[in-house]
């Protein structure tokens, strides 16, 4: 059983926070859905999150990493810390297959699969089946235009659709700021 999936970007520019995922899941060789919303808001819209990877096991991480945005006021970096402390130390959390993009208007993370959390060097974070195309456009549209956060954020993951059979045009996009 092969399961592909989606492609979040996560942009900031300007003072704006940008999310951005497409909509299809892939199983095996077929499109099983191309409208699925895998970007949404939580701490009451102070932090913005996109999946990437098996549904159940990145909607179980979000609920978790919400109650622990409750449990630390909406503090991002120390709810997500904590989360990935747990991640390690709780043997159903180390199988669950999910990356996890999240951002505030203060920072933004990958936390992975392995309880890693990574703050990118620059303002552009992609993951997914399509990540690596979705994160060289970004990098070339912030570096080549002065498009917004939310418009590069779309124009990256329209690029990677072209490219990758994981990805489609059926874009999610959620702002910050």
């Amino acid at each position: 059983m092969k399961v592909h999936h989606t492609t979040i970007v996560c942009v900031r520019r300007d003072g704006k926070t940008a999310i951005a995922g497409d909509g299809q899941v892939t199983f095996e060789n077929t499109i099983m859905k191309q409208g699925s919303r895998k970007v949404q808001r939580l701490a009451g819209g102070k932090v913005l999150a996109g999946y990437a990877g098996a549904a159940a096991d990145a909607l179980t991480l979000m609920e978790r990493l919400e109650a622990k945005l409750d449990q630390y006021a909406a503090n991002l970096e120390r709810a997500g810390f904590e989360l990935v402390k747990e991640w390690r130390t709780d043997r159903v959390l180390r199988r669950l297959e999910a990356l996890l993009v999240v951002a505030d208007e203060r920072g933004m993370f990958v936390i992975s699969g392995g309880g890693d959390m990574i703050r990118p060097d620059g303002d552009v974070i992609a993951v997914g089946s399509g990540g690596g195309y979705a994160l060289a456009a970004a990098r070339a549209l912030m570096k080549h235009t002065s498009l917004s956060a939310e418009e590069i954020a779309r124009e990256a993951l329209g690029i990677a659709a072209s490219i990758c059979v994981y990805t489609n045009e059926n874009i999610t996009v959620e702002l910050l700021g």
